[in-house]
Order: C-alpha cells, then structure tokens, then sequence
C-alpha cells in the first residue's frame, strides 16, 4: 500500500514538475486521475517521446542541433540511442538501457529516471505537489508496517562503535593524569631533539642564509607530526593485515613466452585502422571533388556580354561560335572557289581570239 501511494505521488510530481517547468507538451494538458498521468509518462507513445527529447534538449542545449534530433522522423532509434548515450553521461542510466527510453520498463523506474532529469533542468523548480507537508511525513513515518524499522532505529542492538576504538577510548580515559617520571623522559627527548636539529642546521649551508629569518623551533608542531605519523603508521598496519598481506605473500605471475602472436595480432589491427584512414580520407576527398565539381557547373563564375554565366553555359556558347566560324570559313572558301572557276572560263575565249 505504500508502494502504491509512493508511486502516485510521484507521478503527481513529475507532472507537476513538468509543468513548472513551462514544458510546451503538458501545457494545454489538464490532467487529475492518476491513470492518465500513469498513461501519459510511462506509456510508450510519441508524445512520451517529445517530452523526454524536450527534456535533454534543456539539459543540454546542444543536443537541440544534433543529427539525432534532425533524423528524429526517419529514423527513432537513433534519437533513441543519443538520448540513453546523454542519460549515460549524465551518469542517470546506462548506454544500452533503450527499454527505459522507449518506456517499456517498469513505471517506478521510468518515474524515478523522470524525476532525476527533471531536477537537471536549469530553471526549474519545485513544483507544490514535491513537498511533502509534516503531518503527512509523520504519518508515513509512524505507519503500522514502518514502526518495527522506527524502534530499531531509536534501540540499535550493536554499539555503532568499533572495538579497537572502544578500547582506545577507554585507554584515553584511564591515562589522563600522565605520571612526572613520563613528563621528564618527554622533556629529555625533545630537548636531545632539538639539539640534533641544531646541529644539522648548523651543517646545511642553505640554512645558514643570512636573507631567511631563523625558524622557531615548536614542541607543540613536534609533538602533532608526531602523532599524526603514528596514525598513519597503524592505519597502514591495520590495512596491510586485513587486506595486503594476503596479496604480498602470493607467488608472481607467469608471462607465456608466445608474445609473437599478439605482436602479430597488434600489426594487423594497425594496418586494418591505417586502411580504415586511408577510405575515409578518400571518401572526404571524393565528397569535396564532387561538391567542387557541382559549385563549378551551378554557380556563374564567367562574364559574358556583361553578364556573369555557368560553365555549362559559357561552354555551350563557345562551341555554338566556334561551329558558326566554321560554317562561315567553309561559305567563304566554296565562294572563292567558284569566282576562280568563271574567271578560267572568262580568259579561255580570249585566247582562242589572239592565236
């Protein structure tokens, strides 16, 4: 029974997120029953799908412009696709999970995956139906089946603490008064400290700097770096029994000597990408030639008469005035040829006459 009302509340958020959210596919949708926002959220529909792309798309603005969007009515699956990628990115779901996308998961996993895209939205806020008043948490809360989980809860059977922190508590509790024989061995060992740092900066040249103010040696700082590499050193004393030693002790691995194979394997997969490389640098290269090729017979680029024409068009002409000088030499050289032929005919009589 709570699962039941838990998964109608948040239905009843989702939707009143989305229209919080200004999104333009549930605001002219005035939707009250449960089963219509159930049908409307969870059902695999197109109007399920916009909404979700709507969705990304304010998540993201970038996705707006992608090819997914613009193969949206050709091809679904492949908005589908970029939108689990974007879900997977966001860390949401996992890059195969299509079935949430589509809606054909369960509806408390599809409302749940709603609800955490809805919070990434910039700008949108809480809808009313989101917060929960306190009267109706306390009665959640107090609920005859949760009131076995409140009073474990409120009585825990194990004491939260560690054991070797209980006995280090006990241990800080039974020596708060150090004894004076423990102050003097204190004392004598920062003081036979503090002379060997003396003389080891009395050795260091660098030390010895006149432009660097002398340090002031501090008890207090010894004493803490001090302590702190003591923790350090139990911490990777606890870490090394429980967890390292079992892992020091083993025998080293064995390589197999037949290292030939996967250099062999390694040539070939470099090859086949260096093949791969060389088809999609000729393929961009055929597709620019074309796209080259098609601007030079579709975009005037020659003057003309005053007037800017297409290759097509300035070649056409060319061949229309280079076969019109040919019919022109051609008329010009038959003409002659027969003026040449009336003048024999002319001259011949003549002759006759003068013999």
């Amino acid at each position: 029974m709570a699962g039941v009302s838990r998964e109608k509340r948040l239905e009843r958020n989702v939707y009143d997120a989305l229209q919080a959210a200004s999104c333009p596919l549930v605001e002219s949708l005035y939707l009250q029953e449960a089963e219509s926002m159930l049908q409307l959220l969870c059902a695999p529909s197109q109007h399920r799908t916009d909404i979700l792309a709507w969705i990304f798309c304010s998540i993201n603005p970038n996705f707006a412009s992608s090819k997914a969007m613009s193969m949206r009515s050709k091809d679904p699956d492949v908005l589908t696709k970029e939108m689990a990628v974007l879900g997977h990115d966001l860390m949401l779901c996992k890059a195969d999970d299509l079935d949430l996308i589509r809606g054909d998961a369960s509806p408390p996993r599809q409302l749940q995956f709603l609800e955490q895209l809805l919070a990434l939205v910039p700008g949108c806020k809480k809808s009313a139906g989101h917060t929960v008043d306190a009267a109706m948490l306390l009665n959640e809360l107090y609920a005859a089946e949760n009131l076995p989980h409140l009073i474990q809860m409120l009585t825990p059977t194990f004491d939260p603490w560690p054991s070797h922190i209980k006995a280090l508590c006990k241990g800080t509790k039974s020596s708060n008064k150090p004894s004076r024989e423990e102050d003097a061995d204190v004392a004598a060992l920062l003081q036979q400290t503090q002379s060997a740092l003396e003389q080891l900066q009395s050795e260091c040249e660098f030390l010895n700097n006149e432009a660097q103010s002398p340090g002031v040696f501090s008890p207090s700082s010894l004493r803490v770096a001090a302590r702190d590499l003591q923790q350090l050193m139990a911490t990777f004393s606890h870490v090394y029994e429980t967890d390292l030693r079992a892992y020091c002790s083993r025998d080293p691995p064995s390589f197999s000597t037949e290292t030939e194979v996967f250099q062999r394997v390694h040539q070939l997969l470099l090859a086949c990408i260096t093949e791969l490389e060389m088809l999609k640098e000729v393929s961009e290269a055929s597709v620019s030639m074309t796209e080259d090729v098609n601007q030079i017979q579709t975009q005037p680029c020659h003057w003309s008469r005053g007037e800017k024409r297409t290759l097509p068009d300035q070649l056409e002409e060319l061949t229309r005035k280079m076969l019109l000088m040919a019919s022109l030499t051609s008329c010009s050289a038959d003409t002659s040829q027969n003026t040449s032929k009336h003048q024999c005919a002319e001259v011949s009589p003549a002759r006759k006459i003068m013999q």
